[in-house]
């Protein structure tokens, strides 16, 4: 058993297998009072006055306590960000780390404006940490990318992968978790599907390239189709040459 997890952990690829490792080591570390929650979740003030530039990184890296949610979101964050960097992003290790950049600026972004918008100040005042909703957008960016494969909750209903997000938002709602923060990863993850699949369609423009020295951070192996060498074909039989 251990063999096999320890197997399963090393075929991950590199930023799935970084960023589940950060986020368990940060939750689990939390969990036992060797780190304090109080110097990770996000805090404007202590950014910008005090210089503690950290919370914008650490606040993506604590996932409450250790429970079935934690455990929820652990299986969301190991299958769609592992999917998404072996299938969309195969060969692209930067573009997918840029992605997630983007993603984390984004929401970052909508808290801090959000907090500033009278009768929402209060209700993203309470938004301290973005992992739950960094991860719903790679859940979001996935079920964009394949949105024709059959999927069960639960083994209750089945449906298509388009609808996962709203499936997720629905039992978030039934629980009774904060809609907010699945809903935070939606729209980060449509800014990014419209960005970077649906506006170069219509303009021919990409505008998020990914910038030259992300993509120097990683050495990218690149994805080739296998030929044989030196295949030579046969040339046609003599009656076909003559046929005319």
């Amino acid at each position: 058993m251990a063999q096999a997890v320890e197997e399963w952990y090393k075929q991950m690829p590199v930023i799935t297998r970084s960023y589940l490792t950060a986020a368990v080591v940060t939750t689990i570390g939390c969990s036992l009072d060797i780190i304090s929650p109080y110097h990770l979740y996000l805090n404007p003030r202590l950014v910008v006055k005090q210089y503690q530039f950290w919370r914008l990184i650490t606040n993506f890296l604590y996932f409450r306590k250790m429970d079935l949610d934690f455990l929820f979101h652990m299986f969301f964050l190991a299958r769609y960000c592992k999917l998404l960097e072996e299938n969309s992003f195969r060969g692209r290790t930067a573009d997918f780390f840029y992605m997630l950049l983007f993603g984390a600026t984004v929401l970052t972004g909508i808290v801090l404006l959000g907090g500033m918008i009278p009768y929402l100040s209060a209700s993203f005042a309470k938004i301290i940490f973005l992992s739950n909703s960094l991860t719903f957008m790679m859940v979001y960016v996935w079920s964009k990318q394949n949105p024709f494969i059959h999927m069960s909750f639960l083994g209750l209903f089945t449906f298509t992968a388009a609808y996962l997000p709203w499936v997720l938002l629905g039992f978030s709602v039934l629980v009774g978790a904060s809609a907010w923060v699945d809903l935070l990863g939606m729209i980060a993850g449509h800014a990014y599907y419209f960005l970077e699949d649906v506006y170069p369609r219509m303009t021919g423009r990409r505008p998020l390239k990914t910038p030259a020295f992300i993509k120097a951070l990683f050495a990218d192996d690149t994805v080739v189709v296998a030929r044989p060498a030196n295949v030579r074909f046969a040339a046609p039989p003599v009656d076909e040459r003559h046929q005319d």
